[in-house]
């Protein structure tokens, strides 16, 4: 599919992830928050947001306020590049990878995958990195019908399972 076209059909793609489970460490925002922020700094080509709770949870033991999630909104330019080096590069990189489900693409024609560790990602050494997180990486199509979008999907080059 040419590029300019491609640029017609997906809105954004949303990279996110949970860092909850680390914020009740020692030294967290000191130590932790900065490498987690240059990783994913690095992996998007763009400084995350910070996400905080919205209210407290007490079974979570996460209280008001508390960040627990990383978000970073990638549009146009940096959006095509992501998206190309995911498809070309991360994917194949994924251990036991047999495709996408194409139950993941949800009924606005949003597709959702979820990658258990940043390390499948060319930029993060695994010598150098300190703290193990996922990623969810949800691409926002502007055509809000399943089907449809499922065959952008595969026009982009997005491995479905057969």
């Amino acid at each position: 599919m040419p590029k300019h076209n491609l640029n017609n059909q997906l809105e954004k793609i949303v990279v996110n992830t949970g860092i909850g489970r680390f914020s009740s460490q020692g030294e967290f925002e000191n130590k932790i928050l900065p490498d987690l922020i240059k990783e994913i700094s690095l992996i998007t080509g763009q400084k995350p947001t910070i996400r905080a709770a919205k209210k407290s949870i007490s079974s979570f033991k996460v209280r008001t306020g508390t960040i627990v999630g990383l978000k970073v909104t990638l549009r146009s330019k940096k959006m095509n590049d992501f998206l190309t080096k995911f498809v070309k590069i991360v994917l194949p990189r994924v251990r036991d990878f047999r495709g996408i489900n194409i139950t993941s693409v949800d009924k606005n024609g949003n597709l959702t995958i979820g990658i258990k560790e940043q390390l499948v990602f060319p930029e993060i050494s695994p010598e150098s990195s300190k703290v193990n997180f996922g990623l969810e990486i949800t691409l926002v199509t502007k055509i809000k019908k399943q089907e449809q979008a499922v065959g952008i999907y595969k026009a982009i080059g997005i491995p479905f399972k057969k």
